[in-house]
């Protein structure tokens, strides 16, 4: 960081810094260059609340360079430059060097503590807020402690929101490298800041309910506010080696730490397993819920049910399920909430679907208030439940579903049975939920009233399974592996054939899909396309997916939603978009892809700011990634697929860069001995179609070669191959063939590019899309020789003949003889778009 000082700094350094007013100090707060800080010395912060000093923590032989509070006589180090690099002695001397920059030495290693090259005149300087600070003499700032935290929080500092560790626990009390625990902060579906700490890949503890009032939040950043008229409160929020996250107060005539807030046991992330209610003041703090045991005598072990649900046993009589009242218990999971118009219909929702174990609506749950229209359900597995002291049962508690045969104590199932650990409103009474009674029909007669009730469970079973009732797509595990059972289909069989053949794929219901976008959220929209809008979907576990949803004015529709459903379903490929559910309902037609957060090519290549993000080296990989996923669809996979929608928009980015080709709505099939189809409905985009496609209706994989050609060179040059105005060509592929007709096919390369390793390499790619958007089909290789091509080192190429298209604007001039429509994409890389899809 490179920057103009802060006013708080500034002031600071002029109220606080004994060096502008007087040079007869013998304590300093200050490190110049050749004044190096050897052990013991210290600089104190000008009040001298802070101390820079080395230290080796309790019985340790190790040397570090911290700070830490200068009168406090506990452990008070509350940042440590060199953690995870101990000098071996005391020897270890901290100093300038002449890159401006702090560095630890001893002689015979030398650790830099600052990367800045700031050149000389700089200084350190240590404030009163416990912050290190690299300088100069005209109050640039170029690097602060504050920006590196180690395991403790002090005011002052802010903690980035967005990173993957905020604060990480030291290994122990004697050993500050990292340890085990770090703390990350998320954010809940109620719009608030939350922290995580997790141990390792695992979280060990989250809370909703742990709030830490000192702090400050927003979408960015988690910050403690400097108070002047605090300064002589030492206090700290400190992650400390067990996990525990503590805001902690000096007392100063107890000489000990004061921890007014901390995480505490019942709030460790899954404590009691599964089924399980903990009690923060009871000894063994974990009980199984009513209805449930233990799996063994383990206190974190989970528990299951003595009684299975009718529901689970394939059963449709869901009269025998029921719903026990559980006041007084609280959860800190949040599962995503559903929109409903009384509690009933939750009631109804959750106990017709075999999943959910457990719902609430309208719930009032200690700082947290879903809205009264808000319906929560819990599926398949339920922890982290904490018993409460909140007597009114309006504001705490929910519906857990049990077995009708079920009989039920007011206290739940001890791990210890002799020594129950919690009691769950004993006075309150057991209060049993059963399913709408159908009163009216019954009461005519038994016989009458059995056939209706079967025929009306039946029925709201079938709607229920063919719209609303799908899988929640709030609750979907990304790392669950989808099974199909045609993965791959055989290739004798026809394109009719293959529509016909079922195959398994999550359907889910359109208000999971509604939860997961915030009701399709101008917010949560990523982009549209020919197809329709896509939205960004946020899963309970954080993950993310995108929804695609059918436009009513796009030209598209059914036929293109199941092509594009079966043929994905049906692919696996590194560098194809995966597929992971879809919603049919009413008039609702939505696809849902795993999420890409860097959006398509075209977002990057035609932008000339962006597109400096895409190194030479990057350009590569998209390239052979592209070529890869066309060669799988063409060759290796067993049904023969033609693209014909090929473009920069349709090439999605992974976190890597990585290309993955998307949009299969208007790809073909071809059976095993066909090479090429004629048809009447043109689809596609101008500026991608081949010649013998956009003028005859003619395609082949020599198609989608001619359009990987075109997307290569854009890739190249940074440059839209419709809509182009340079020199006297008409587009990039005339301007290209320009170019390589008179030995300057280098030029080509965007140039903004940096990092070309050499000419000959600009001109192999060159040559290989020139190769490709040639005029005849024959002349363009397949994708196969173009893998091979990309991967030889030595290969020659062949010399390319004249591109497509060469001296014409447009290619609206078909073949008066054919009669089709014309279906083009929307790309808003494409100048020339006749019609949106």
């Amino acid at each position: 960081m490179n920057s103009r000082i802060s006013p708080l700094i500034i002031f600071l350094l002029l109220f606080f810094f004994p060096g502008f007013q007087s040079t007869n100090n013998t304590v300093t707060d200050t490190i110049l260059p050749g004044q190096p800080l050897t052990h013991p010395k210290t600089i104190e912060s000008p009040n001298g609340i802070f101390e820079l000093c080395f230290f080796s923590p309790g019985n340790s032989t190790e040397n570090y360079l911290g700070i830490r509070f200068k009168n406090v006589s506990e452990q008070s180090v509350v940042w440590v430059a060199n953690r995870k690099y101990p000098f071996p002695d005391s020897t270890a001397v901290l100093n300038i060097n002449r890159d401006g920059d702090l560095v630890i030495s001893d002689g015979s290693t030398t650790y830099n503590v600052t990367n800045t090259s700031a050149g000389n005149g700089t200084y350190a300087m240590l404030l009163d807020t416990g912050n290190l600070v690299l300088t100069n003499r005209v109050l640039e700032l170029f690097w602060q402690s504050f920006d590196h935290p180690t395991d403790t929080l002090l005011p002052g500092m802010k903690l980035s929101v967005n990173e993957n560790a905020s604060l990480i626990s030291w290994k122990s009390l004697e050993d500050p490298a990292p340890g085990l625990f770090y703390l990350q902060w998320g954010s809940s579906i109620y719009s608030t800041v939350v922290p995580i700490i997790m141990k390792g890949s695992e979280v060990y503890w989250s809370s909703l309910r742990t709030s830490f009032d000192v702090l400050s939040y927003d979408s960015n950043y988690v910050t403690w506010p400097f108070n002047y008229t605090s300064q002589t409160q030492i206090s700290r929020i400190v992650l400390d080696e067990s996990g525990k996250l503590k805001l902690q107060s000096w007392l100063e005539d107890q000489k000990k730490w004061n921890s007014s807030i901390q995480s505490s046991r019942c709030e460790d992330y899954a404590l009691c397993g599964n089924f399980s209610v903990c009690n923060e003041t009871a000894r063994n703090p974990c009980s199984c819920l009513p209805g449930f045991k233990p799996v063994s005598g383990d206190v974190s072990s989970d528990c299951v049910r003595k009684t299975a649900l009718q529901c689970s046993n394939n059963n449709s009589d869901t009269q025998n399920d029921k719903f026990l009242l559980m006041s007084k218990v609280d959860w800190l999971d949040y599962p995503k909430p559903l929109k409903m118009s009384s509690d009933k219909e939750c009631q109804s929702s959750c106990l017709i679907n075999c999943s959910c174990i457990a719902y609430v609506f309208g719930a009032k749950s200690g700082s947290i208030r879903t809205a009264e229209s808000d319906c929560i359900e819990w599926h398949d597995s339920f922890s982290n439940l904490k018993l409460t002291s909140i007597e009114d049962k309006h504001e705490n508690g929910f519906y857990l579903k049990l077995a009708a045969s079920e009989s039920v104590p007011n206290v739940p199932s001890s791990r210890n049975e002799s020594n129950p650990a919690v009691t769950l409103g004993a006075t309150d009474g057991v209060m049993f939920v059963r399913a709408k009674q159908l009163v009216a029909i019954l009461a005519i007669s038994l016989p009458l009233a059995t056939f209706l009730l079967g025929l009306f469970v039946y029925c709201v079973w079938k709607k229920l399974r063919m719209t609303s009732k799908g899988e929640d797509l709030v609750q979907l595990d990304l790392g669950m592996t989808i099974k199909f059972e045609n993965s791959e289909l055989l290739e004798e069989n026809t394109h009719e054939d293959i529509r016909k053949k079922e195959f398994k794929m999550p359907l889910f219901s359109f208000t999971s899909v509604s939860a997961a976008t915030d009701n399709f959220s101008d917010a949560n929209k990523l982009g549209e396309g020919g197809f329709g809008p896509v939205y960004k979907g946020i899963l309970l576990k954080g993950d993310l997916v995108a929804v695609k949803r059918l436009s009513r004015r796009s030209g598209q529709g059914w036929e293109e939603l199941k092509n594009e459903a079966i043929l994905i379903a049906s692919l696996q490929h590194n560098n194809l978009v995966r597929l992971l559910g879809c919603c049919i309902e009413r008039d609702e037609k939505i696809l849902v892809y795993e999420y890409m957060p860097n959006k398509s090519l075209d977002f990057f290549i035609f932008d000339q700011e962006k597109r400096k993000i895409l190194d030479w080296q990057t350009r590569i990989r998209v390239i052979e990634g592209i070529a890869q996923g066309l060669l799988y669809l063409h060759q290796y996979s067993r049904l023969r697929i033609i693209h014909r929608d090929l473009k920069a928009s349709n090439i999605l980015l992974d976190t890597e860069m990585n290309p993955k080709i998307s949009d299969f709505g208007l790809a073909r099939i071809f059976k095993g001995n066909e090479s090429q189809a004629n048809t009447n409905r043109i689809v596609g985009t101008y500026g991608y179609m081949s010649p013998e496609y956009a003028l005859e209706g003619l395609f082949s994989i020599k198609s989608d070669v001619f359009s990987f050609g075109v997307l290569l060179l854009e890739i190249v040059s940074g440059r839209k191959n419709t809509g182009f105005y340079q020199t006297d060509s008409f587009h990039l592929l005339g301007y290209a063939w320009e170019l390589w007709t008179s030995d300057r096919g280098s030029d080509l390369v965007d140039p903004l590019l940096d990092d070309v390793s050499s000419v000959r390499a600009v001109l192999k790619y060159v040559n290989i899309g020139l190769l490709c958007v040639q005029e005849s089909a024959a002349d363009r290789p397949t994708m196969s020789d173009v893998v091979t091509m990309l991967s030889s080192e030595s290969m020659a190429l062949p010399y390319p003949k004249q591109p497509a298209f060469l001296n014409m604007r447009s290619v609206t001039k078909a073949n008066p003889g054919i009669s089709r429509t014309e279906i083009c994409s929307v790309n808003h890389a494409t100048a020339s778009i006749i019609e949106g899809r």
